[in-house]
């Protein structure tokens, strides 16, 4: 999790009477809520409230989102070009989903309308990756600021809405059915960044301030459990906090600030990870130096997944190792059948010294499926690439 933080007012003692005058109903206090991880076994923050968090003024069924992998007669290679995807929906209804499994599921999105209604996912944490669109996301833990390039990780059960400003949004969604998290290798005994991490506490970026909203109206939220979608009727306006501290939160981290780790030959994968969940890793392929040594190979080896998945999505710059991907292209190499570098592509990088790719990768440890609607942007043509 990141690092503890507070925002507002806040009594000395958590659990304590935090005086408010003369507060709702004239009881004297602001509310406390405890969100908690795994239990009260793990990470928490404590937010005191206006009013009490738990006013409902209704409950109603707002549909289904079921999301089912494509039937698939082969195991293959795929690529999925959706950096032409249509804008359509906002950043909650237009989503589109392209890869699923039991623990994971990859959605693209590309909004042309705000935000309609709040949203919170109650059984996911969410990792929001802005390739294009800069704006905020309102929270009752306060404002966020993101920017291109910006990781938006948003725990589950927080509610919020993404607003942008300026160019047109594009976003890759990560929806994690597990909590979202650092590599331990990165992190000391005493849960402090490791010196020689790839990142630190202070490329970590919490809300800025509060956006308390003193609101006594109904206010929709859409809730998301798993496939069914319930809107709740607030009898105010959640964002209503006062002040909070505790470690779960949303936060941003920006895959410039990633630092990467390269060595005299090449370097496996797992050098670039930057989040785990219980299922799969995420990657940031950075802009980097290339390998030192007067005979590296200085594009990826051919490698044989035997147990994981691997998912790259293409950000920006020069792909060394690959022909044919797009900003916005997707690969889908799974397990049981080798890929590697393009035909020609090692020659051409034998003089190179820097690579200025930028890629997010997700590696799952079980099988991986497209949907029918990422099957709609699959290349039938890309398992036969290799050919010379």
């Amino acid at each position: 999790m990141p690092k503890y933080l507070q925002l507002g007012s806040l009594p000395p003692k958590r659990h304590t009477a935090h005086r408010a005058s003369p507060g709702y109903k004239n009881e004297g206090i602001y509310y406390e809520e405890v969100v908690t991880t795994q239990g009260f076994s793990r990470a928490y923050s404590i937010l005191y409230h206006l009013r009490p968090p738990t006013r409902v003024r209704k409950i109603e069924a707002a549909g289904e989102r079921h999301v089912e992998p494509a039937k698939l007669d082969v195991l293959r290679h795929h690529h999925l070009k959706s950096g032409g995807m249509p804008a359509a929906g906002d950043s909650i209804t237009g989503r589109v989903p392209m890869f699923v499994n039991d623990d994971v599921t990859i959605w693209r999105c590309r909004p042309n309308q705000p935000q309609a209604e709040l949203f919170r996912n109650a059984r996911a944490d969410e990792i929001v990756f802005v390739h294009q669109g800069r704006g905020t996301l309102a929270t009752h833990f306060g404002i966020l600021p993101f920017k291109p390039f910006d990781y938006i990780v948003i725990p589950k059960t927080t509610t919020y809405s993404l607003q942008f400003e300026g160019d047109q949004p594009d976003l890759l969604v990560i929806e994690a059915r597990g909590n979202v998290g650092f590599p331990p290798r990165y992190l000391n005994p005493d849960g402090q960044f490791r010196l020689g991490a790839p990142f630190a506490e202070r490329d970590l970026h919490g809300p800025t301030e509060l956006g308390t909203k003193d609101e006594e109206r109904d206010v929709p939220v859409i809730v998301k459990d798993g496939s069914r979608l319930t809107r709740y009727s607030m009898a105010h306006h959640p964002f209503d906090v006062v002040g909070w501290d505790g470690m779960v939160y949303p936060f941003t981290f920006n895959a410039d600030d990633f630092e990467p780790i390269t060595g005299t030959i090449h370097q496996p994968p797992p050098i670039h990870q930057t989040f785990e969940a219980p299922g799969f890793v995420v990657c940031t392929f950075a802009p980097r130096t290339l390998d030192l040594h007067p005979e590296a190979i200085k594009v990826p080896y051919a490698h044989s997944n035997v147990e994981s998945d691997e998912v790259l999505y293409y950000v920006r710059g020069h792909f060394g190792s690959r022909r044919g991907v797009e900003q916005g292209s997707f690969t889908l190499h799974p397990h049981g059948i080798p890929h590697g570098p393009h035909p020609g592509t090692i020659v051409a990088s034998r003089t190179m010294t820097r690579t200025d790719e930028l890629a997010v990768m997700v590696d799952t440890f079980r099988p991986l499926l497209p949907t029918a609607a990422g099957m709609e942007l699959d290349d039938p043509q890309y398992p036969y690439s290799w050919l010379e």
